[in-house]
């Protein structure tokens, strides 16, 4: 019973703290969701939360604001809102360098207000380490735990048991589990984010197949097996039009590294940002070539 009564002690101190410091949201023409303040005037959220209308924040005491984004990441899947927060406490984002990642067996609590429907705090423990999910395409680190949630409660902080923000609640999964966008290893990005910053992401502007379709495909039409990934697709206008790639390339190797996966092609772009340019090597057929896309050129068609 000991260890009962310390659960419903923490459930209910966080609850006391911080539950206030978690929003609803609810649009005119949208589903609904949570968030949670992170600082004066910012809420983070899913960026998946947000529809064509401005977003009405509920607070805890029942309050209702008109939210506008101040930054969004469809790739990331987080957004962060400015509203008048009031006196509603906060729970900052922990830095990219704070220490203990959470690993199998790490307690965690999971907050929602969905919709702005009263407060949910659930317990549980983190299920699964090194998960991830691509809300659009990229891999973002991800935790799966199982501390139950109903709907409306994406967007809402997952916390660690001495209340650190450690994630933000994305997706439900089969069997109830929970799957929470790892929030230290985008500390920075959110700071940006919360400052009004784009991200500034480089694209090819292609659309790809992974290398074990590729394999297949090209064993199909009697090629010879390689690793890489596959052009399906060139974007009109795109970098990767100017550049000379063509249906049919497989991107072999990626600014000096080979391009084993959609993974190591998104890396070899984020390492070219600074610079603007990456260095690609193809095969198309059985014919090889190396081609510079620089990165910079305008997108005329999206």
């Amino acid at each position: 019973m000991a260890a009962l009564d310390e659960l419903q002690t923490l459930i209910s101190s966080t609850a006391t703290s911080t539950g206030a410091a978690i929003v609803g949201l609810a649009g005119r023409r949208s589903g609904r969701g949570s968030g949670v303040v992170i600082a004066d005037g910012r809420i983070l959220t899913a960026a998946h939360n947000l529809r064509t209308d401005e977003p009405r924040v509920i607070f805890a005491d029942g309050r209702r604001v008109e939210a506008s984004v101040v930054g969004i990441d469809p790739t990331l899947d987080l957004a962060v809102l400015e509203a008048d927060t009031g006196d509603a406490p906060t729970i900052p984002v922990a830095p990219s360098d704070a220490p203990n990642d959470p690993d199998i067996g790490t307690p965690v609590l999971a907050l929602a207000r969905p919709g702005g429907r009263g407060l949910r705090v659930t317990a549980g423990f983190v299920s699964a380490a090194e998960r991830s999910l691509r809300p659009r395409g990229r891999r973002v680190a991800a935790i799966e735990h199982t501390a139950p949630l109903p709907r409306g409660s994406s967007g809402g902080p997952l916390l660690d048991a001495a209340g650190n923000l450690i994630g933000i609640n994305a997706v439900r999964l089969e069997g109830g589990l929970i799957l929470a966008i790892a929030t230290k290893p985008l500390a920075s990005a959110l700071d940006r984010l919360s400052q009004g910053e784009a991200p500034a992401r480089r694209e090819l502007g292609v659309a790809v197949v992974p290398p074990h379709v590729a394999r297949r495909l090209r064993r199909a039409v009697g090629l010879p097996e390689r690793d890489g990934v596959l052009v399906r697709a060139v974007r009109s206008g795109s970098p990767a039009e100017q550049a000379g790639l063509e249906r049919g390339d497989l991107i072999t190797a990626a600014g000096g590294h080979e391009a084993t996966g959609l993974d190591a092609l998104h890396s070899a772009l984020d390492e070219a940002s600074e610079s603007g340019r990456l260095e690609l090597e193809l095969l198309h057929g059985t014919e090889e070539r190396k081609v510079a896309v620089d990165l910079t050129a305008v997108v005329a068609d999206r």
